[in-house]
């Protein structure tokens, strides 16, 4: 469903943009970067859905997933390959269990 917002283009209703991305993990992950966020997607990590003008926008999910990745990458130091193979054994819509997503 889109809807306009303040008569500006139309917007995938429940999402939100890249900069609110942003805004949202930089108090956890302080190093992270729009840039970073673009990388994650072009390595397949996590799809956002486009906008009818091709912004990115991003759901809760997408935002849960990023944070996984960042904490994986931060706190377990695993490699994206490693990350994207975890996230890619889950059925759809779910993510690893915190407890037994990281090796010992």
């Amino acid at each position: 469903m889109t809807e306009r917002v303040g008569g500006a283009s139309p917007v995938v209703s429940g999402t939100i943009s890249i900069g609110e991305v942003l805004t949202l993990l930089k108090r956890e992950f302080p190093d992270v970067t729009i840039s970073k966020i673009r990388f994650l997607e072009a390595e397949g990590l996590v799809t956002p859905q486009r906008s009818p003008s091709g912004y990115r926008r991003f759901t809760a999910y997408d935002c849960a997933r990023l944070r996984f990745i960042l904490t994986a990458q931060r706190d377990h130091y695993l490699p994206l390959k490693v990350i994207k193979t975890q996230l890619d054994a889950q059925p759809d819509g779910e993510l690893p269990q915190p407890d037994s997503a990281y090796p010992a």
